[in-house]
């Protein structure tokens, strides 16, 4: 999934509980309020970002978003506490045997949070909506396996005509044009959850910003939205399993300084922070910090149509000249990986019982003491691209969001080290940040991703010609015929095979430059029970309780 705001190897079988379960089948408290102790209920605060750029379900790509639009949000599947793809909408389904028609029975207490039944149109209008090329979602390919989704997207049929319709009230039936075995898993995505007709077209620029008109199906409704400040949720009284549900009141306090964020946590003024200074994780791994497994890496994304960046032989200069023992030892320190290639560690391959990763072949050496041939043969490339010593090439500017300066100094230093190349640094607020990085108003962009299902194309379709998360600008025509036959084959054997043969010509081309893969720093209060999250990056607190 996802950009990831902030900032190991996560064991097969994490992935492989996933796999299975396809197969079977997101300042301040007054007084106690933290605690549960007060006259108004449970009210718990937590960060999980700052200032949200989307709460859409549509048009989020970032995984503090995805964490606010799973409390307010339900899909026809969700993810349990053990990362397994359970029943949410869906009180039941059925597969084809030829595995391309999935039939959905609604629950009969599905609601949503003004009181008005869940209907299978819902998901249809919403599923039409995310293909539709006039709402611009980036992640529409999320259901490109869905029948005419991929003519849809490129105007050449309505999205009436996309393979899912209301049998009744009640009755899904969606059609794929190839099996996918994580279809279910797509299914307990973000995008993918249903939105209120009525509402979105009567105020289709508004309805996810006024908590008036954000209506949801999930387990909380958005009551109070203080930009720049704090989002209040309060208990759906509508939805079916309210009598589980815990706190009252879920405060989401927007921060995005990270030397905030843990005077926060430290005073008991949130129970749950999504991050924190690099040079405090020794200080409080024995204070509330919890370091878990993530299917992600922490990459830079360059501008190919940038001078200079625009040739090959400076891209795979530029990767070649990093350290990245030296980035995750010295500088992250969250027991990040270093990173070899794109996809991550943690993915299982064709087999089931090794890694994608582990059978890949990689870009280049990660480890220091293969650095200096690394540099030795960074130094030949960018002669042979006419920038010998880093002469004439532009200097480069690097783009982040708050927090992540760390890094881009050390990058900074080790290209005028070692390539002789000068960089400067600039950073943005994350919402203005990702926008700018999406319209490809930058050379060098600090860039993050979380599979969104246990399937290593989850990282690699992103990189199409023209995919609404390819921020590279980056084009080959050779790697889109690549996806397209892996995104239609019913061969899994031949689907690993081209996909890591797509990932070759990504190393190859270089148009991403890996850096690690993610670890997912917490800080979480040893008084907050029930709290439990996914290595796809999503938080959920609606099921917490507070120790005395």
């Amino acid at each position: 999934m996802k950009m990831l705001k902030f900032k190991k190897k996560v064991a097969v079988i994490l992935a492989s509980t996933l796999a299975l379960s396809t197969v079977l089948s997101g300042c301040s408290s007054s007084g106690g309020n933290s605690t549960g102790g007060s006259a108004n209920g449970f009210e718990l605060n937590v960060c999980v970002g700052p200032e949200p750029e989307s709460i859409d379900p549509a048009k989020n790509t970032a995984s503090d978003g995805s964490t606010l639009i799973n409390h307010a949000f339900e899909g026809l599947m969700k993810l349990d506490s053990n990362s397994k793809v359970v029943e949410g909408q869906a009180a039941k389904y059925e597969v084809s045997e030829d595995k391309k028609v999935y039939t959905f029975t609604l629950r009969d207490d599905a609601k949503w949070s003004d009181g008005e039944a869940v209907k299978a149109s819902d998901f249809v209008y919403s599923w039409q909506r995310l293909v539709n090329p006039e709402t611009a979602a980036d992640y529409n390919y999320m259901i490109d396996m869905v029948e005419n989704a991929n003519d849809i997207m490129k105007g050449k049929k309505d999205p009436s005509e996309l393979g899912i319709k209301a049998l009744d009230e009640k009755t899904l039936e969606i059609t794929l044009s190839t099996p996918t075995t994580y279809f279910l898993e797509i299914c307990a995505f973000p995008a993918t959850y249903p939105v209120r007709q009525d509402i979105v077209e009567a105020n289709p620029d508004t309805w996810s910003t006024d908590p008036q008109t954000y209506i949801g199906n999930g387990p909380y409704v958005l009551k109070e939205w203080n930009h720049q400040a704090k989002m209040v949720y309060a208990k759906n009284e509508n939805y079916y399993d309210l009598e589980k549900l815990g706190p009252d009141t879920i405060n989401f306090e927007l921060m995005e300084d990270q030397n905030t964020i843990l005077s926060a946590f430290k005073n008991g003024e949130i129970l749950f922070g999504d991050d924190l200074p690099n040079d405090e994780i020794e200080a409080m791994k024995e204070n509330g910090l919890e370091i878990k497994s993530q299917l992600g890496t922490y990459f830079l994304c360059l501008n190919v149509k940038e001078k200079g960046l625009d040739n090959v032989k400076v891209r795979q200069a530029l990767a070649l000249a990093i350290d990245r023992e030296y980035l995750v030892e010295k500088v992250a320190q969250g027991g990040q990986i270093p990173a070899d290639t794109f996809v991550p560690t943690g993915l299982s391959d064709e087999d089931g019982s090794t890694e994608f990763h582990s059978n890949a072949e990689a870009w280049y050496s990660a480890d220091s003491k293969d650095y200096e041939a690394n540099i030795k043969k960074a130094k030949e490339l960018l002669k042979e691209a006419g920038y010998e010593n880093g002469k004439g090439l532009p200097t480069i500017e690097l783009m982040c969001n708050q927090g992540h300066e760390p890094i881009m100094e050390a990058v900074q230093n080790m290209w005028k080290e070692n390539l002789g190349i000068n960089a400067t640094i600039s950073n943005q607020d994350w919402n203005v940040f990702i926008d700018t990085r999406k319209k490809g108003d930058y050379q060098v962009a600090r860039h993050g991703w979380l599979a969104d299902y246990n399937d290593p194309i989850s990282f690699l379709d992103m990189w199409i010609t023209g995919g609404g998360n390819n921020d590279a600008q980056w084009s080959n025509t050779d790697y889109d015929k690549l996806i397209s036959e892996i995104k239609t084959s019913t061969d899994n054997k031949e689907r690993y095979t081209k996909m890591h043969e797509a990932e070759k010509i990504l190393g190859e081309e270089m148009p991403v430059i890996p850096l690690y893969y993610y670890t997912d720093l917490m800080l979480v209060s040893d008084k907050l029970e029930g709290f439990y999250s996914s290595p796809l990056g999503y938080k959920y607190f609606m099921y917490t309780s507070v120790a005395e």
